[in-house]
């Protein structure tokens, strides 16, 4: 072995290549990143997004915008490609941060605030590395998930402030859920970009080129939970009251009428929630309920056919009424058709409506809109004064129905009107399903088979979601009414679990399970799922038989819906007798039964299934007597 001497350059330029390579290995191992990303301009102020579906990327790129109008120019950074290390040469700083799970960091940017936390937990690191910056924090999250609402944003800031850094502008917060996240972000931008021009001063004194430091001397937000005089930007901009007193005035019912108060109670549906449902097509009523005309409703108006609940259950879907007592929900689920416009919370602590008073505006609300279908081409005078006398309420419309404190009392009018009732519950309040009195048929949703992918895919308020929803699979047992579990399958998110997803069936003892492809209704800041989740009716047939040969002859393929792209399992010992499908419904014989007062099981209501809707059918679940109209799409082609 020939030992070159260090004193020439070959041996030195080698010796420095492997030093060179190992640093950048141990730089990989730490980080766990694929490349390592220089910051753009160590002179340019620095505005962040940490951000997790997307939102928080959206506001910064806005505020960048804002900024540079005038003539504030930042680089716009992914914490994920940025040494943190340079944080010490930063001048200023703006974090637009979204809070994850249990008020976490999401994953662009968790290297990134654990290294700001151990920093400013290390006494050797020192309270005044960043004493040359200045800096300001925007939160994105959900009031929904209490004490964990806008968490990193709040740590950004103490982080920051522990390491000698001055805050120019308050924390920002904004909600989500609350339907006024844009206004809230509009006016603490306006408030930052004039702090930065000079324009205007908060809490504070000016200091060099224009920029506020606030006084931090009598914040105590962080030493015995006292909280400081920056107001919160849900009140108004600088004038309203601090959090506490808003807190204390709202609990002693002195506030009323403005800004979704009442005597002490809020209306679950702002202003800016109700001018979003409204124009997405929904008929608000009162202060918590809603109803909204089905897109089969009108097809089945038109003679164009029914929805899969027509096919598997006998609905006539012309006269069935979507409805929902309670806008709000304990989920904040991936694939919402509502891109969570919608309220969240885990308990009813809003104004609570009347339940007659629900019932008959709904009925009118969906007459009126019925009405608008006369004279559309294909509805006849018939089918049309039929539509105007609902037989069915679908309790499924958004929202978790069972949190409403008097759906039983509503579900007694429908009954007595003889309207038959499908309700549909999230699973995630058991004690709800057990107070329930028999509906017509019950729903609940099983969106995934295991704790970690029910978490990804609902995204539940609640802490122990998973103990809530198991629980509420085993309060289906007591039920004598019909019982349904429904699975909505995300290809990428929970496809992949029939083990699973078997084991689940012994809890409940479901009489039936609907199988249905999920629905895209486009991309936004909450949900990315794109065409390539939607599974084809292919996959939700193999997924379907895959669990109906678990299940040992148990459950069996009954019916399906091509157009739904849904399937349907049955109990097989209750529903096939001598060779025949009886998943329809006698809605007569039901009402009859409920108004007798007797108890009363599935099988007592239960009715045949024509042979169209039986699953391979030529017909595919559609009934022959309806006209079919199948669109022509025109692809172009590349020669």
């Amino acid at each position: 072995m020939t030992i070159m001497p260090l004193t020439s350059t070959p041996a030195r330029l080698t010796l420095l290549a492997l030093l060179s390579a190992t640093t950048v290995y141990c730089f990989y191992k730490s980080r766990r990143l694929k490349k390592i990303s220089l910051n753009p301009n160590p002179n340019k102020p620095k505005l962040f997004f940490v951000s997790q579906t997307g939102t928080s990327k959206t506001l910064a790129h806005r505020l960048h915008s804002l900024l540079a109008s005038k003539n504030l120019h930042f680089d716009l950074i992914d914490p994920q490609s940025y040494e943190p290390e340079d944080l010490f040469k930063e001048k200023l700083v703006v974090i637009i941060a979204s809070t994850w799970e249990d008020g976490k960091a999401p994953q662009n940017a968790k290297f990134f605030a654990n290294w700001l936390a151990e920093s400013a937990g290390d006494f050797r690191v020192g309270s005044l590395m960043l004493s040359e910056c200045k800096f300001a924090v925007f939160g994105v999250g959900s009031r929904a998930y209490g004490e964990t609402f806008n968490a990193l944003a709040k740590d950004f800031s103490r982080w920051l402030r522990d390491l000698g850094a001055k805050e120019v502008v308050g924390v920002g917060e904004g909600d989500v859920d609350a339907g006024e996240l844009d206004m809230v972000f509009e006016e603490w931008s306006g408030r930052l970009a004039r702090v930065l021009k000079g324009e205007s001063v908060e809490n504070g004194e000016v200091c060099g080129n224009g920029v506020v430091v606030i006084d931090e001397s009598d914040d105590d937000e962080d030493d015995g939970g006292v909280e400081s005089d920056i107001v919160d930007l849900e009140d108004i901009a600088g004038k309203g009251p601090s959090r506490r007193s808003f807190v204390e005035a709202q609990s002693n019912g002195k506030l009323n009428g403005e800004n979704g108060k009442l005597n002490g109670q809020k209306e679950m549906v702002t202003p800016v929630i109700r001018a979003s449902l409204e124009k997405q097509g929904y008929k608000i009523i009162g202060s918590h309920s809603g109803v909204k005309i089905c897109r089969w409703t009108k097809s089945q108006l038109r003679g164009r056919g029914g929805c899969y609940k027509h096919s598997f259950y006998g609905i006539e879907s012309h006269r069935c009424m979507e409805a929902t007592p309670s806008l709000a929900c304990a989920n904040k689920c991936v694939f919402c058709w509502r891109h969570h416009t919608n309220p969240v919370g885990k308990s009813w602590q809003w104004k609570m409506d009347d339940p007659l008073e629900i019932v008959n505006s709904a009925i009118d609300l969906h007459t009126k809109m019925i009405k608008q279908m006369k004279g559309v081409p294909g509805v006849t005078l018939e089918r049309l004064n039929e539509g105007l006398s609902p037989r069915h309420c679908a309790l499924s419309l958004v929202g978790e129905p069972i949190m409403y404190p008097e759906i039983n009392t509503l579900v007694d009018e429908l009954h007595r009107r003889r309207i038959s009732t499908f309700l549909v519950t999230n699973a995630q309040f058991p004690d709800k399903i057990q107070m329930l009195k028999p509906v017509t048929q019950l729903y609940v949703s099983v969106d995934a088979a295991t704790k970690e992918s029910l978490k990804a895919i609902d995204r539940p308020l609640f802490g122990d979601f998973w103990e809530r929803f198991i629980d509420s699979l085993k309060s289906l047992t007591e039920k004598q009414q019909r019982t349904v579990y429904r699975l909505t399958l995300v290809k990428g998110w929970n496809t992949e679990d029939l083990d699973a997803y078997f084991n689940l069936f012994s809890i409940g003892q479901p009489d039936f399970i609907e199988i249905k492809g999920v629905t895209y209704c486009g991309s936004s800041a909450t949900s990315k799922l794109t065409m390539e989740n939607v599974p084809w009716h292919s996959d939700v047939k193999a997924f379907s038989e895959a669990l109906s040969l678990k299940s040992k002859g148990e459950y069996e393929v009954a019916c399906e819906h091509v157009h739904s792209c849904c399937v349907l399992l049955a109990k097989t010992e209750k529903f096939k007798v001598d060779g025949q499908w009886f998943t329809w419904i006698d809605y007569d014989k039901f009402h009859d039964l409920v108004a007798s007062g007797k108890p009363f099981n599935s099988k007592d209501y239960m009715a045949a299934t024509p042979s169209w809707a039986v699953y391979g059918a030529e017909e595919g679940g559609f009934d022959p007597v309806q006209s079919r109209y199948r669109k022509e799409r025109h692809h172009k082609t590349t020669h």
